[in-house]
C-alpha cells in the first residue's frame, strides 16, 4: 500500500515539473558590422525601418623608451673599468592601432522603451552578465553587460546591435536570413 502511494505521488510530482527548454541556436549568427576608415562616409541610412549604431575605438599609441649607447666603457690593461659606458634615453611614440569607427544595425531608438530595456536587463541577468536591479533604464551597468555579451560575438560595444537583440529574443528573427 505504501509502495503504491509513493509511486503515485512521484508520478503526480513528475507531471508537475516543467521540462528544461533550451533556446534555439541560430548557426553562424554574427553581428554584421561595417568598419569605416578615415575619410570614408558612414553607411546609408535610407532603408525604411533600418537604424544603425556606431562605436568608435580610439587609437592605441605606445610610448617606447630605448637606451642608446653614447660611449663605450673604458678599461685599463688589467681589465678594470676606468670609465663606465654612458647611455641616453630615447623616448618616442608609435601608433599600434588607428582610430576605428564601426557601424552596425541596431534597434531604432523608438523601440527602446522602458519595457524593452527591462526585458533586456532580465535577459542579460539570466545569462549572468547583469547584476544590478531591473530598472528599465539604460544605465552604465546595462551598457557594460551589453558590451560583455556582444564582445563574445565580435563586437566590443556598449550599444545594442540588432543581431544581439535578436539572439537575446527581444526582437523577431527572420529565419530565412540565417
Amino acid at each position: 500500500m505504501l509502495f503504491r502511494y509513493l509511486v503515485s505521488c512521484s508520478l503526480v510530482l513528475g507531471a508537475c515539473s516543467q521540462p528544461q527548454v533550451k533556446a534555439p541556436v541560430l548557426s553562424g549568427q554574427t553581428i554584421a558590422q561595417i568598419e569605416v576608415k578615415a575619410g570614408q562616409t558612414a553607411p546609408r541610412q535610407d532603408q525604411a525601418g533600418a537604424c544603425w549604431g556606431k562605436d568608435i575605438t580610439p587609437a592605441i599609441i605606445e610610448t617606447v623608451t630605448e637606451q642608446v649607447l653614447i660611449s663605450e666603457e673604458q678599461r685599463d690593461a688589467a681589465g678594470k673599468i676606468t670609465q663606465p659606458a654612458s647611455y641616453r634615453s630615447n623616448i618616442h611614440q608609435r601608433m599600434v592601432q588607428d582610430t576605428r569607427e564601426v557601424w552596425f544595425r541596431a534597434p531604432c531608438p523608438d523601440s527602446l522603451t522602458v519595457s524593452f530595456l527591462a526585458t533586456l536587463q532580465r535577459a542579460l541577468k539570466a545569462r549572468g552578465l547583469y547584476t544590478a536591479a531591473i530598472t528599465g533604464e539604460m544605465s552604465t551597468e546595462t551598457a557594460e553587460a551589453i558590451r560583455r555579451f556582444q564582445a563574445e560575438r565580435g563586437l566590443d560595444s556598449p550599444v545594442l546591435s540588432l543581431a544581439a537583440a535578436q539572439e537575446l529574443g527581444l526582437l523577431a528573427t527572420d529565419l530565412e536570413d540565417q
